[in-house]
């Protein structure tokens, strides 16, 4: 793995149970890359993106993802693992009964944030950096699909990640809230030198916002281009 990769992973065999979904995976991400997975659906790219975020073992090969080997992944280092990474889903996966503030305090409580100030602070910076400055009042239900994509992008970057991994983001939103959600990633990967790694099957994002990609086929990984399909 050189210095400047985030993710790093050589023939790696991708598993779901017993049955091998990938083969032979060779992947480098350097630091501050937007990169996009594409694929059919049940090709693999959710399987790939859960063994970075160790909710699927690495039982072949080797992998490294923000500094920690997958192949030596005991559960205790889970969620230190989780604490460098973002996660944001399609269905955004926020708690309905508590507000965006309520939210986002709950996941730093998990992972170990104990001054009321600071998680004050950090809530407010986030939710300035995704746009919804003065929102953390608002429940889920009081907000529209692309606002919430927003609060699950804030939630992301609570723990200044250098990896966020994002399965499918604009799967459920309109184009012109899908435009929105684009260009405020790739504003993150510019500004805060964060690297992204997006599933999507959507063509036409990236050809209006080119970056590397990478197509998963036939249970192989295979580089594609540098910008553009």
């Amino acid at each position: 793995m050189g210095p400047a990769s985030i993710v790093s992973l050589q023939n790696a065999n991708i598993y779901q149970g017993s049955s091998m979904v990938l083969k032979n995976v060779n992947l480098e991400v350097g630091v501050g890359e937007f990169i996009y997975m594409i694929g059919r659906t049940g090709s693999g790219k959710s399987s790939l993106l859960k063994t970075m975020y160790g909710d699927l073992y690495l039982k072949e090969g080797e992998g490294v993802v923000a500094g920690f080997n997958l192949k030596d992944l005991s559960w205790k280092k889970i969620p230190l693992l989780r604490r460098n990474l973002g996660i944001v889903f399609q269905d955004f996966r926020l708690l309905t009964d508590r507000n965006v503030y309520d939210n986002l305090e709950f996941v730093l409580k998990a992972t170990g944030w104990k001054d009321k100030a600071l998680m004050k602070e950090k809530i407010e910076n986030v939710l300035s950096k995704v746009g919804l400055k003065n929102k953390g009042i608002k429940m889920p239900y009081e907000m529209s699909g692309g606002e919430q994509q927003r609060v699950d992008i804030a939630r992301a970057l609570l723990n200044n990640p250098k990896l966020i991994l994002a399965d499918e983001p604009t799967g459920n939103l309109d184009p012109d809230t899908t435009d929105e959600i684009m260009q405020l990633l790739f504003n993150i990967c510019r500004d805060y030198q964060t690297a992204f790694i997006m599933a999507t099957h959507d063509y036409s994002i990236i050809q209006k916002y080119p970056a590397r990609v990478v197509r998963i086929e036939n249970s192989e990984v295979k580089e594609i281009s540098a910008a553009g399909v």
